[in-house]
């Protein structure tokens, strides 16, 4: 592990890397040592529902054909559309990156004023985005091409969709070279966890 240590009171930690490297089992660790995670995932879940301003810009922009008749937002069809679509994708990405950068750092400052140490955010895209430079430190969550594929097979993604999907992203060498420290999850679990503890500990969470 390569990275930073901090001395400063508050931290604000990246999390990032590919689809299937493990990036939610490192955020349960995480918080199992007390660090809180904003999951930026989760963060477009909630910005799509009905009604809301982004899912109201969706419909203008991409039209009907990616909602249920129920009025939700058809997640798999806007995904297919815009994973084969450069100029569709940067579309969406226009619509919701604002969106969840406003949200993720509203989350963490609120972090901050109850008194916590430290709070995550995880961002697939977080070099892409150049969000890094708005964190104390980044970590990215890697494994080999092999096991991500056996991952997101379990998933029920397509080899399309994976190849698709990592198309979308920067490879995770790339992201690995850029992060102050990697968490490698190709072991056991309890590999994974030491990893963990090790950069909170390196970082000034846990004391050594």
């Amino acid at each position: 592990m390569r990275g930073r240590t901090s001395r400063i009171r508050w931290i604000q930690i990246g999390v990032t890397g590919g689809p299937g490297m493990g990036k939610s089992t490192v955020a349960q660790y995480f918080e199992e040592y007390g660090v809180p995670v904003v999951d930026t995932d989760q963060l477009a879940r909630e910005l799509v529902k009905p009604g809301q301003p982004a899912w109201q810009e969706i419909r203008r922009v991409f039209g009907s054909g990616v909602f249920l008749p129920d009025g939700s937002l058809d997640r798999a069809a806007l995904a297919r559309w815009v994973f084969r679509d450069v100029q569709a994708r940067k579309k969406l990405e226009g619509i919701l990156h604002p969106r969840i950068r406003t949200e993720w750092k509203q989350r963490l400052e609120r972090y901050r004023s109850e008194g916590k140490k430290a709070a995550a955010v995880l961002i697939p895209l977080l070099f892409e985005t150049g969000w890094e430079r708005e964190l104390d430190v980044v970590v990215c969550v890697g494994c080999t091409e092999e096991t991500q594929r056996e991952r997101l097979l379990k998933r029920g993604w397509s080899e399309e969709e994976i190849r698709l999907r990592n198309r979308a992203q920067w490879p995770v060498e790339q992201k690995m070279a850029r992060a102050d420290y990697v968490i490698w999850t190709e072991g056991v679990l309890g590999v994974t966890e030491e990893q963990v503890r090790r950069v909170l500990q390196r970082i000034g969470v846990l004391g050594i």
